[in-house]
């Protein structure tokens, strides 16, 4: 298999929420590709990330900030290299005035940075993008096809995506892209609604997956009070009020326990004024972003790991507490239920309903055997269905077929 050089095109990379992205890359280069990347806007929170993340953020070619006289003298190569690609390319950014985006400044934004990723991939002789979620840097990335010469595909993870098919372009994207990776069956039968069943050949389930080395099994932690551990955007989508409004159902019941929730976010005040309101600030910390590594020390001191979410894809935090062996909770939302088997290697409560998941916490805090059980449970399912060493290879080999068909 000959060597295979690629490029992977973020809307922000590194990025402290999506460390499965840098972990995929590294596995991509240890199986032999080379893999450049690109992200449109520099990265927040550097500072918290690990030292390899940092150095990745050196080497990431920052679109956005490229001087205007480069950005200038990358259109021109760009016009001079192929007059009919440029004006081709121009054509596309034109019709985004009145499709997706609908907008004068984002038409001229998305045509601006495909111009600028352009003179970068001719100047590495790259010919293939891979892009992260089908966000709106999937469109420089159809810009670019339109150009020619350079192929793209995409990792599609939803469920945010899905809600608004025609403003994101989803079926446009899909359409060109030469192969669509699915974190999961759900979303794979979401890519599937919106597209032509003879194009559902190139649509492949490819999970995401953690490093089950990297997340061993935790010692017991012998918590005198157990410690409900959540991680994760404070964001409405997350559901932390919901989290906490359980919480406060337990207090009241008399239930002693401790809830950690690592993140940051807009919900970040009115999260914090709940917890002022309902008497919790006794049980209830917020650490703000922290790095991977810090993360990982908090992991092994959790008993339970709680996620409420509304709206997700298949979160990789609970593939890394159920690698290392904590017992779970989550929602009975999107592709969750297929990371989570209720009460087989985890609990699923009903999405917005705080007694329900107040119900399946309760069940957890008042059987540390039943914890076991499922934290058990849990690192097998990972191993079999969640392992980042096969499913990656998977990425290799989808990169390696789309390179012989072009």
């Amino acid at each position: 298999m000959t060597t295979r050089t690629i490029a992977y095109l973020c809307s922000e990379y590194p990025a402290i929420s999506h460390t499965f992205i840098y972990r995929e890359i590294e596995s991509l280069r240890k199986a032999g590709m080379i893999v450049h990347t690109a992200s449109i806007h520099k990265p927040t929170n550097l500072k918290v990330m690990t030292s390899d993340e940092q150095m990745e953020a050196e080497k990431t070619f920052m679109v956005l900030s490229q001087p205007i006289p480069l950005i200038l003298s990358a259109h021109l190569h760009c016009l001079q290299k192929s007059p009919l690609g440029y004006l081709r390319m121009a054509g596309g950014a034109i019709k985004l005035l009145t499709k997706g985006p609908k907008s004068p400044v984002k038409a001229l934004a998305y045509f601006a940075e495909a111009g600028i990723l352009l003179q970068w991939l001719h100047r590495l002789g790259i010919s293939h993008i891979h892009e992260h979620f089908a966000n709106p840097t999937a469109i420089v990335a159809m810009l670019i096809k339109i150009y020619g010469g350079i192929n793209y595909s995409l990792s599609v993870h939803g469920p945010d995506i899905f809600y608004r098919v025609d403003s994101a372009m989803l079926e446009e994207k899909v359409q060109e892209a030469a192969f669509i990776r699915c974190i999961s069956h759900y979303c794979l039968s979401q890519i599937m609604r919106i597209s032509e069943p003879a194009k559902w050949d190139k649509f492949h389930i490819v999970r995401c997956g953690v490093n089950p080395d990297l997340y061993s099994v935790r010692e017991e932690p012998h918590n005198a009070i157990p410690n409900i551990l959540c991680v994760g955007r404070l964001v409405p989508a997350k559901g932390q009020h919901i989290l906490l409004e359980a919480c406060r159902v337990l207090k009241q019941e008399g239930l002693l326990f401790k809830v950690t929730i690592i993140g940051e976010g807009p919900d970040s005040r009115s999260l914090e004024q709940f917890t002022t309101i309902n008497n919790l600030k006794d049980i209830v910390t917020f650490t703000g972003v922290l790095g991977q590594n810090t993360v990982r020390e908090y992991y092994d001191k959790a008993d339970i790991f709680v996620l409420a979410s509304f709206a997700e894809g298949v979160p990789v935090v609970l593939m890394e507490a159920m690698a290392k062996e904590i017992p779970v909770i989550s929602t009975r939302i999107t592709g969750i239920p297929e990371l989570i088997e209720h009460e087989h290697d985890g609990l699923l409560a009903t999405p917005g309903d705080a007694d329900d998941l107040a119900l399946q916490i309760r069940k957890l805090l008042k059987n540390p055997e039943l914890r076991c059980v499922f934290g058990r449970a849990g690192r097998k399912k990972v191993i079999s269905l969640y392992n980042q060493h096969i499913n990656n290879q998977q990425m290799v080999n989808l990169f390696h077929e789309e390179g012989e068909t072009t």
